[in-house]
């Protein structure tokens, strides 16, 4: 069967558009502004590392250049916009979007009680109606407020202690909330006090959680398979996805593309009609050059960025330094439609400086003056929101390409 065609051009500029990252980073910096944000890209995962700024604030400065860390904080406590937890991982989430997670309260109870039972015994469950019980009468807490006496033993994962382990289960399960971060430190509060009325009292069926996560994946992803749509949020199953696929493409609500990837090659994707015009009708991007994080929505499903792109990334936190390619954390750098090298980068707080110790452009990037110009234009940027003042260069920085 022959499938409307989608170029990786245009694949790519319309792939950008719907995450934010073709048109030049602008706009305002009230906390609608930034809520406007994160519900365009559907979540912004949090992540606690911190080498230049930490994830969530560095996917927001990259689309909104006047955002600064405080506001994300300000939607979360103040606003009530948004709400922490869980999609593929940790995630600032819209506050609208929370009745939908009834799902996944539901889920998780069913899937994480006999593994967390299995790796932490039963010891963790013993501890629900206390911590419930302090959590409702001395207020929120964090996980060092409930036990700071109680043992720990090695787990091979992670060292939590049977109360830490309730919290984070209570939590997974809906029970109680995030309330807000000290630091990167979770505080905990009962799911009532955290989450409106209006959203706390609606309880969608499953099914209709199911569909919107599907369609909603879809229209943040532009075109996409089964597969990519339920990985999108993590509601949904991957059965549940093609379902629905089969279901709208039935209905007429859904097409099948022929989507052309960096390699050449052709992959079926499902989309809505009329996407191969609206890609076509798509503007240039801007040739301004931006530095992601690692953890960017764009480039969370690695392997649908190294077929689009043509761009592989892993990060090598976990790599023992002499068996690492690039560095400990590096940046990928996006020009226009293209992923064009990767920078290792680091803020030295105290001194304030913003070290670039190595880039490594893509295999036929030619980094000429200009370019060298945009790309510290960009780092020039970023000096505010990594508390630096200025840049140094090492020696041989430039490298040769990857």
């Amino acid at each position: 069967m022959t499938f409307p065609a989608l170029s990786n051009l245009h694949a790519r500029r319309l792939f950008l558009a719907r995450h934010g990252l073709l048109a030049a980073p602008a706009g305002g910096s009230r906390a609608a502004d930034v809520a406007g944000t994160i519900s365009a890209l559907g979540f912004v995962q949090v992540d606690s590392v911190n080498t230049l700024a930490r994830a969530h604030d560095l996917i927001l400065w990259s689309r909104r250049p006047a955002y600064r860390p405080l506001m994300l904080a300000a939607l979360q406590t103040r606003h009530r916009a948004v709400f922490e937890h869980w999609t593929h991982d940790a995630a600032v989430i819209p506050m609208e979007f929370f009745p939908h997670w009834r799902l996944r309260f539901a889920r998780d109870t069913a899937r994480l009680a006999p593994r967390w039972r299995a790796w932490q015994g039963a010891a963790f469950e013993d501890r629900f109606d206390s911590v419930l019980d302090r959590i409702a009468r001395d207020g929120a807490c964090t996980s060092a407020d409930l036990a700071p006496g109680e043992s720990r033993r090695s787990t091979g994962w992670w060292d939590w202690h049977p109360s830490k382990t309730a919290l984070e289960y209570l939590w997974r399960t809906g029970r109680i909330a995030v309330a807000r971060r000290d630091g990167f430190r979770k505080v905990y509060d009962l799911t009532e006090r955290v989450i409106p009325a209006a959203h706390l009292a609606a309880r969608p069926d499953p099914q209709d959680s199911i569909d919107w996560a599907c369609a909603t994946a879809l229209d943040r992803l532009g075109f996409a398979t089964a597969n990519q749509i339920a990985a999108f949020w993590a509601l949904a199953t991957p059965a549940e996805a093609r379902a629905w696929c089969a279901a709208e493409t039935a209905a007429g609500r859904l097409v099948t593309l022929a989507v052309t990837l960096a390699d050449g090659s052709t992959r079926p994707a499902v989309a809505r009609p009329g996407t191969t015009d609206e890609a076509a009708a798509l503007p240039p991007p801007s040739g301004r050059i931006r530095l992601l994080s690692p953890f960017d929505p764009a480039l969370r499903d690695r392997t649908r960025a190294e077929r689009l792109f043509g761009f592989r990334y892993r990060i090598e936190i976990f790599v023992p330094e002499p068996q690492r390619r690039y560095g400990y954390y590096v940046f990928p750098v996006l020009e226009g439609e293209t992923l064009i090298g990767r920078l290792d980068l680091r803020a030295l707080r105290d001194a304030r400086r913003l070290a670039l110790r190595a880039f490594w452009p893509e295999p036929g990037i030619r980094m000429g003056r200009q370019r060298i110009d945009r790309l510290m234009a960009e780092l020039a940027r970023l000096l505010p929101l990594a508390d630096c003042d200025r840049i140094d260069l090492a020696p041989g920085w430039l490298r040769d390409p990857a």
